[in-house]
């Protein structure tokens, strides 16, 4: 089974720096609703394997990149292609939602 990649300060311009959409969770271990997107998440990179890029950032362990993107309220979605971003959700949302949002950059 896929897991959601972690993302870090260190490794977030590596990977976002890609032609496949790259899905971006921001989310922290105290925060409710981070924590029932987490199952959903994980789906989607299983959904997406070989095609687009699903991954989580902590945004306690690392700040740098929560502060470059202006995050405030988590959870935070952020989708990128080719390291600029192209669409954003706020709070937790229904798989499905998540699923078109990625597919559209597909």
């Amino acid at each position: 089974m896929s897991k959601a990649l972690e993302i870090t300060d260190s490794n977030f311009e590596e990977i976002t720096n890609t032609d496949q959409p790259v899905l971006v969770d921001f989310w922290a271990e105290w925060c409710g609703p981070c924590k029932m997107l987490t199952p959903v998440i994980n789906e989607l990179a299983e959904d997406f394997e070989g095609k687009a890029v699903i991954g989580k950032a902590d945004v306690d362990s690392n700040p740098e990149i929560a502060a470059k993107f202006g995050i405030r309220s988590i959870p935070t979605i952020l989708i990128f292609k080719n390291g600029e971003i192209v669409d954003k959700q706020i709070g937790a949302v229904p798989k499905n939602i998540l699923i078109e949002k990625v597919t559209k950059q597909l």
